[in-house]
């Protein structure tokens, strides 16, 4: 039987993170080796792990996977999150692209200048509540059913419910207008594996504070 997946990645969230929700909301227990010097990630490099120099990396079925989206393909097909057929597969992707984009203008956030962060952070909002949330809201209210794809739990839903988590850190209450999507956080939230992922001691990382910047900024030399 194969060993559990390993994730190679600093101790934060990153790009690493819906990657660990993915596996936990699976119910898929991993290990993780964290990189915390530069050494560790030049170790990385120079014994020919990642494949184009960069992390995450995700040991798993006797592949060293990376690029993050490669990676969360590959885990959400072989766990039954991604659809029944291709066109499943096609909202799917289309749906987590949207969260992609949200998430990746949240996280990029505790690295840009002071200067521009009230800026920045009144435009995440702005695009989280007139660009994303509303088609989340409106695919559920046009079909009706629990989830976002084929009424079943898949991956759309896993990546929409941390993107609701972590625009909720920017603003608490930014789903006021979208009655749906707080249904949607309630149920999800307390499927079993997603539950536990949501407690205390679990795997999953806080948000990014200055102290975690300042240590990807040493390792990564940015």
């Amino acid at each position: 039987m194969a060993g559990k997946p390993k994730l190679h990645y600093t101790k934060g969230r990153g790009k690493m993170e819906s990657i660990r929700w993915l596996l936990a909301a699976a119910g898929v227990e991993f290990e993780e080796e964290f990189i915390e010097t530069k050494e560790d990630l030049e170790k990385l490099r120079n014994d020919g792990s990642l494949l184009f120099q960069q992390v995450p990396m995700v040991e798993i079925d006797g592949m060293k996977m990376v690029q993050t989206r490669a990676i969360l393909s590959y885990i959400a097909a072989k766990y039954n999150l991604y659809g029944k057929d291709l066109k499943e597969r096609a909202w799917i992707d289309m749906y987590v692209e949207g969260t992609t984009d949200l998430m990746g203008m949240i996280m990029y956030l505790p690295f840009q200048p002071a200067d521009t962060k009230e800026k920045n952070l009144a435009l995440i909002i702005e695009r989280a509540t007139t660009r994303y949330f509303p088609v989340y809201e409106k695919a559920l209210k046009d079909h009706g059913h629990d989830y976002l794809v084929g009424n079943k739990l898949s991956w759309a839903d896993i990546h929409l419910l941390e993107a609701i988590l972590m625009t909720e850190e920017c603003k608490p209450d930014i789903l006021s207008a979208f009655p749906l999507l707080q249904a949607f956080k309630g149920r999800t939230s307390n499927i079993p594996t997603i539950k536990k992922f949501l407690q205390p001691g679990s795997q999953r990382k806080p948000p990014t504070d200055e102290k975690f910047v300042a240590v990807v900024r040493k390792i990564f030399n940015i």
